[in-house]
């Protein structure tokens, strides 16, 4: 990061083309020097693990709701393996699409180093958007404008150690429906897994690095460019491992699709164009897995993506 912020010189240069080559063969990097202090974290981590440290019963008063995404919670099974752990996902951005009984009613210590921690990133997010662009060779604007307090969220992740890996997945293989996906392991104890021409890569994190990954809406934005990373997370038989992950979304009120800048008769739109708050809605209501989604939205599949979403509003 600090090649990349460090102006119009030989170093900027080359970092960018590695920006761009990375998104476009492997769609995740770890980005060092990014700027989040050291104590930031190490506070983040103590109060995540006092968090998890609760009783069950107080973690509960924010357990998800019946028809809802947000909250605190298990998922479930998938595939017949259990999924072995506990979430909690909220929006944070904009503010006024906050859910009043969860980010607002953590304990007070908790909070205020998230809002801290979420301020942090949320400068990470948009310089790494522009130099993104600027990788595209689009105008800075059209990005800005595009994800600029933008739809924000966050989920923190508890994997407890898992006597029986067989048994048990961490988190199912997917690729995010994001802008970018800004991840943290604030425990330092490894488990992702990044598909990588389809074989399973584990991810070993540098110390302080925080893990970016392309997720669907870049994809999408970039007309194909750049590649969301399909990746899937592990137990640990011994370890306990807690992650933060930061998602970064357009504005609710802008249109998922191809940039204009990059679409052209030569270079004709790869996927379909949607509103935002319709595609995080269908999205929440398929649950896909891999990049299914992904494939939901590309032009070649010969179907009308609000023909097959119109029943959400139901």
């Amino acid at each position: 990061m600090a090649r990349l912020v460090s102006g119009e010189d030989h170093h900027h240069h080359l970092e960018l083309d590695k920006l761009h080559s990375t998104c476009k063969e492997w769609g995740v990097f770890q980005l060092v020097n990014h700027g989040v202090k050291s104590s930031v974290v190490e506070k983040l981590k103590n109060e995540l693990e006092e968090f998890y440290n609760l009783p069950m019963e107080e973690r509960m008063k924010y357990k998800i709701k019946a028809g809802e995404h947000e909250g605190y919670g298990n998922i479930g099974k998938e595939d017949g393996k259990r999924d072995w752990a506990d979430r909690f996902y909220f929006i944070t951005n904009p503010i006024h699409r906050r859910n009043p009984h969860l980010l607002p009613e953590l304990p007070s210590s908790l909070r205020n180093i998230l809002e801290s921690y979420f301020m942090e990133l949320q400068k990470i997010a948009m310089k790494l958007l522009s130099f993104i662009a600027k990788a595209l060779e689009i105008d800075v604007n059209e990005m800005i404008e595009l994800s600029e307090n933008g739809m924000q969220s966050v989920r923190m992740t508890y994997y407890p150690p898992c006597p029986n890996l067989e048994l048990a997945m961490g988190f199912a293989p997917h690729s995010d429906a994001t802008l970018i996906t800004i991840l943290n392991q604030v425990n330092g104890v490894d488990g992702l897994h990044v598909n990588k021409d389809g074989v399973w890569l584990p991810l070993i994190f540098q110390p302080n690095a925080l893990v970016v990954n392309i997720g669907d809406i870049l994809e999408i934005f970039s007309n194909g460019v750049y590649h969301s990373i399909e990746h899937k997370a592990t137990a640990n038989m011994v370890k306990e491992r807690i992650t933060v992950a930061f998602f970064v979304n357009p504005k609710f009120e802008a249109e998922v699709g191809p940039s204009p800048s990059l679409v052209n008769p030569k270079n004709p739109p790869l996927f379909k164009r949607v509103g935002m708050e319709q595609y995080g809605r269908d999205y929440f209501v398929r649950r896909p897995h891999g990049k299914t989604y992904l494939q939901h939205m590309r032009i070649e599949d010969g179907q009308d993506n609000l023909n097959k979403t119109s029943y959400i509003e139901n």
